[in-house]
């Protein structure tokens, strides 16, 4: 069993060793995307469905990176935005993250289409909002 701890970097290693698809920056990236979702999209802190961080998640890359999103997401493991859920329940089994009850997996089914969800920001240079 994992010793308790709070160093961040140590808990990522212990998530990688257990699924290593997805880089230290797509972890990082992730509560950022939390972050950005609570307080940008949602004005304050509070619980965010998968879907929500899921666009939370996206609107934050089209800001961050803008039409180079993608190339980013894939140098960090991640090829479809489902692999966000994954990431989210690494985290969550590890005990960095909470989970409500009718939280699930799934919920990160569904979003959006790597391929296409910054063309917008190809054609006009901005994030969709």
């Amino acid at each position: 069993m994992a010793e308790e701890t709070t160093d961040f970097p140590a808990m990522l290693r212990e998530i990688r060793q257990k699924d290593p698809r997805f880089t230290a920056e797509a972890y990082a990236f992730t509560f950022q995307g939390l972050d950005y979702t609570m307080h940008e999209m949602k004005g304050k802190r509070q619980h965010v469905s998968g879907q929500d961080l899921l666009e939370g998640i996206r609107r934050l890359a089209a800001k961050e990176f803008g039409r180079l999103a993608p190339m980013v997401f894939k140098a960090w493991g991640v090829t479809q935005s489902s692999h966000f859920g994954d990431i989210v329940y690494n985290l969550i089994e590890a005990g960095v993250m909470k989970r409500r009850d009718e939280d699930k997996r799934e919920d990160f089914d569904g979003g959006w289409d790597l391929a296409t969800a910054f063309e917008k920001e190809e054609e006009g240079g901005q994030a969709k909002e």
